[in-house]
């Protein structure tokens, strides 16, 4: 495409979510469309008693377990003892509440989220098809350079970037690898990335300095305006900067 400008930044991992809040899985090449990434929060697990979706917030020990996309229609699921199921009852029993597997639909999910002392509970409905926390972010990417000495998996995001400035991509128009991004939005944090993950302890410094260095956000969210696909070791293109 004519007047593409390098950025510098440029894929260094790609990883996917299959279950809302559970660990995913590393990719060298990944389908990107208007939903996102293929297979990327497409499951979830709903609370019986509640109706909701459970996060990681609500249910820190769905950080400890993988889910792997097997094709449409099809998830994996190993728990932290490396048991692999998705039936609902050993689900069920993992968590100590009733839970039911669930494929994301047209429906708008209800999450729930801390409020700032973590002592009681909100609930918002978050997007819708596919079980992202905004309609406006259906990608996250984030460069080793925000990230730090973090380890990046805290933060969940699609796509980690070798190099640095993605901030001061948002409202941009970006080529990455053959589809087109739109950045829209820096991405709010809240605790769950301070939650135990497989070989890392809780750590609540991590949102302190998110909240003290980083106005509270870390990492952008992107739409995808023409589909294509994803690959490890692919640049990051300006294709129309942010209007300012």
């Amino acid at each position: 495409m004519e007047h593409e400008t390098p950025t510098g930044l440029v894929i260094d991992e790609l990883w996917r979510y299959p279950v809302k809040s559970m660990g995913g899985e590393r990719l060298a090449e990944v389908a990107v469309d208007a939903l996102g990434m293929e297979g990327d929060r497409r499951w979830g697990l709903v609370d019986a008693e509640t109706g909701r979706v459970l996060t990681g917030r609500r249910a820190p020990a769905l950080l400890l377990a993988r889910a792997q996309h097997l094709g449409p229609g099809a998830v994996a699921i190993t728990l932290p003892d490396g048991t692999a199921t998705t039936s609902d009852d050993d689900l069920s029993d993992w968590l100590g509440r009733r839970v039911a597997l669930v494929p994301s639909d047209s429906a708008s999910p209800q999450f729930e989220v801390p409020n700032p002392d973590e002592e009681d509970w909100r609930v918002y409905d978050a997007a819708d098809a596919v079980w992202h926390d905004s309609p406006r972010a259906r990608l996250s990417l984030v460069s080793r350079t925000t990230v730090g000495d973090w380890d990046p998996r805290r933060f969940r995001s699609n796509v980690l970037l070798a190099g640095a400035g993605e901030d001061d991509l948002v409202g941009a128009t970006l080529g990455l690898g053959t589809a087109t991004l739109e950045i829209t939005k820096p991405i709010s944090r809240c605790v769950m990335v301070t939650r135990p993950l497989p070989g890392l302890d809780a750590d609540r410094s991590v949102l302190k300095a998110i909240l003290r260095e980083h106005a509270g956000t870390l990492a952008v969210g992107a739409l995808v305006t023409a589909p294509g696909t994803l690959t490890q070791g692919a640049p990051l293109r300006l294709l129309a900067a942010p209007d300012v």
